[in-house]
């Protein structure tokens, strides 16, 4: 039985950043000095303990978020430290935010060269999304052109961030020794033959001492704007502050937002990473901190159900991961809020209502488990057993069920048609994707009714191929690929209003529905796909029938009327209509909906509309006018310009996903290699008629309705 004593040294932790930025070095150093691996892993050379995946060590880059367990001192107390090393490529977006739903405090981790980069700010936005606490790390400050006050600059400016520099690097570019610490006033050196594992705490170098004195001071006089008691401490005097009372109110800000405390390294070198572990346990959250967490009964959505951090309450989980892995089969990772799981018992699950039993528990190191008796409250672990079980996912107490907030996941935008080599891969292959579509909410697979093709749907080309990379390896299957293809959806622009009467006779009893609907746009902000209304006066259509219409367009709208590409939004109300006493029935409601969709669809000037991305591309001054050249050709908005440091400009565009087949590759060859660029989705948005006209010429071969 865990206590309650124990959460105070519980830290849930994650490290966020754009790609490159270090951050799986960064969890490699923070596993070596925690004592948990004996050798380090590096990137570059592919023997990353983090990163396990063949593919990732290949690529040297994250793609499943692993959570490991590490235990680090500081202040005499033993503290308890979950990472979950999450990627930074825009394909795996997924992954960032089901990882931050369940992280108490983040390590937000930037380039000192590259600084807030186009991915940082999208993680930065998901950590704000779910209230975050986090401290920043600027990495890398032994690189050419490292410079740490501009990134502090940038993250003002950018992120509208509040950084506070509670470190000074000592030196940079080649000549980075070291650090000094603003809080204790001392300097901070590692040796280097001792791979960093040692370091000497010395006095500050006397030609820093003003500068540190300077800094130390706007530390002090931004902690005290958010505390009221070190206000008047520093107002009175400054040097009267203790180093506790410091750490206490930079803790205090840090868990409200108020505050973001800055520090730098290089994690390469070994240089900055152990105060950056002390860091964690000084300033983010323990699971204590958090506040309770809300759910929903189960009978009544309406109702608030809270748990207390706390293992006396009720048990309450989230599921938010599930792995397969090759020796002990499907991993389910989940984060426990309240009370405790142990090994063989019994759980509920709030989404399917069914019991589950967890036969085994592990605590994972990478990818290796330590198997547990109980995974209790405030901590993280993966459980094997489960039968049916999804991403987001509450696992509950049945005496005291409750529904967290499920996660939600973006639609897929691109698909691709696959087929296997060999009649021997059929199965194999089903099975495959049926178990990585288990793994990824963003990742679909349908099957093509007319062709019999089998589809998959991601978030991008690389997120496909990552996908079809692993179907080879872990599955043993090999697939033939076709073109990717874009998901479009189709949309209608005006408002009808259509009567429809459904009437068959059969030799018994036959089949009456009569309804008259307005069919139109959704209104501006409503988020979701049918909005559904009815104004039926004096029961003219019984109150039973309702719902079935409301079942019948939401079923029709999977096949729009131009091409059967499912249709985006709609907004329909029933307005009239009629029924028989004996004829009428649910399912003639059904099938007179479906009927009066087609129709009112038909009649309101239907619309292609097609998946927008957003795109930045960092690009050098002098293939500015040709990258611009470039994106005019493929329907782009460029929306604006800015300068980045040393030269290069970033190029921020909205533009068709179909026009960025390949970009990658044609951005190398016109830069020569020298621009990268980002993509993630926007919207959807009506496709201009000649480019539909085509469109729909390549999937059906004519136009009717445009």
């Amino acid at each position: 039985m865990g206590t309650d004593q124990e959460l105070k040294y519980t830290r849930n932790i994650g490290i966020m950043a754009h790609i490159d930025a270090g951050k799986t070095t960064t969890s490699e150093r923070i596993l070596y000095y925690t004592g948990l691996t004996h050798k380090m892993g590096e990137v570059h050379e592919g023997t990353a303990t983090m990163d396990w995946m063949a593919q990732e060590q290949e690529r040297g880059i994250t793609i499943t978020s692993a959570a490991t367990t590490a235990f680090w001192t500081w202040a005499g107390d033993k503290y308890k430290i979950n990472l979950i090393d999450t990627p930074g490529h825009v394909d795996f977006t997924v992954e960032v935010e089901r990882s931050l739903r369940v992280l108490d405090g983040a390590i937000a981790t930037f380039c000192a060269v590259g600084g807030v980069e186009p991915q940082s700010e999208t993680v930065w936005r998901q950590a704000d999304k779910y209230n975050v606490p986090r401290i920043a790390y600027v990495n890398k400050m032994d690189r050419v052109g490292a410079n740490y006050h501009d990134v502090a600059r940038q993250m003002r400016e950018v992120l509208a961030a509040n950084p506070c520099m509670i470190q000074l690097p000592i030196g940079a570019e080649e000549n980075f020794k070291g650090i000094i610490d603003l809080v204790t006033m001392k300097a901070l050196y590692w040796h280097d033959e001792t791979m960093g594992a040692e370091y000497e705490v010395d006095d500050i170098p006397a030609d820093m001492l003003d500068e540190a004195r300077e800094y130390r001071d706007k530390m002090l006089e931004a902690v005290a704007d958010t505390d009221d008691e070190l206000m008047a401490e520093y107002l009175d005097d400054a040097n009267s502050i203790t180093e506790d009372e410091l750490r206490a109110a930079l803790r205090r800000a840090t868990l409200k937002g108020l505050l973001v405390p800055m520090l730098c390294g290089s994690s390469f070198k070994n240089k900055g990473v152990q105060p950056l572990l002390d860091a964690v346990c000084a300033y983010l959250p323990s699971p204590e901190d958090a506040e309770e967490v809300k759910g929903t009964s189960l009978d009544d959505p309406e109702q608030v159900e809270t748990r207390k951090p706390t293992f006396e309450e009720p048990l309450c989980a989230l599921v938010f991961k599930i792995a397969t892995d090759p020796y002990v089969g499907r991993l389910v990772f989940f984060r426990v809020y309240s009370g405790q799981i142990d090994a063989g018992s019994t759980v509920y699950n709030a989404r399917s209502r069914k019991r589950e039993r967890i036969s085994r528990l592990f605590q994972m190191h990478s990818n290796h488990q330590n198997p547990m008796q109980t995974i209790g409250c405030g901590d993280i672990g993966a459980g094997v057993g489960f039968k049916d079980v999804r991403t987001g996912d509450t696992l509950c107490s049945e005496q005291h069920p409750i529904m967290l907030e499920a996660m939600d996941f973006p639609e897929p935008v691109i698909g691709i048609a696959v087929e296997p080599k060999t009649q021997n891969d059929l199965d194999r292959m089903a099975v495959g994707l049926a178990k990585l579509a288990e793994e990824d909410p963003t990742f679909q697979v349908e099957t093509n009714e007319e062709t019999g093709q089998t589809i998959i749907r991601g978030m991008g080309e690389l997120h496909l191929d990552i996908i079809l990379d692993r179907l080879r390896r872990e599955f043993k299957v090999d697939c033939n690929q076709g073109r990717p293809q874009v998901s479009y959806k189709e949309g209608i622009s005006d408002a009808v209003t259509v009567r429809e009467v459904f009437k068959k006779q059969t030799g018994g009893h036959g089949k009456f529905a009569d309804i008259e609907v307005r069919v139109e746009p959704v209104d501006e902000g409503f988020d979701g796909d049918l909005q559904f209304a009815s104004e039926v006066q004096g029961g003219n259509i019984p109150r039973e029938y309702i719902p079935s219409i409301e079942k019948g367009f939401r079923n029709a709208m999977r096949n729009g009327v131009l091409a059967g590409f499912p249709m985006q939004s709609l907004k329909v109300t029933v307005l009239d209509g009629s029924s028989h006493p004996v004829d009428s029935d649910t399912l003639s409601f059904e099938m007179c909906a479906m009927q009066a969709y087609r129709s009112a669809c038909r009649k309101a000037h239907p619309l292609l509309l097609e998946p927008v991305m957003r795109l930045e591309v960092v690009t050098p001054e002098e293939n500015m006018g040709d990258v611009i050249g470039d994106l005019n050709k493929r329907r782009a908005q460029v929306e604006g310009m800015e300068s980045a440091r040393s030269g290069a400009r970033i190029v921020k565009a909205l533009t068709p996903l179909a026009e960025m087949f390949g970009y990658v590759t044609a951005l190398r060859n016109i830069t020569s290699g020298r621009a990268t660029s980002t993509m993630s989705f926007s919207h959807y948005s009506p496709v201009a008629k000649p480019v539909a006209v085509k469109i729909l010429k390549e999937c059906l071969g004519h136009v009717e309705l445009l």
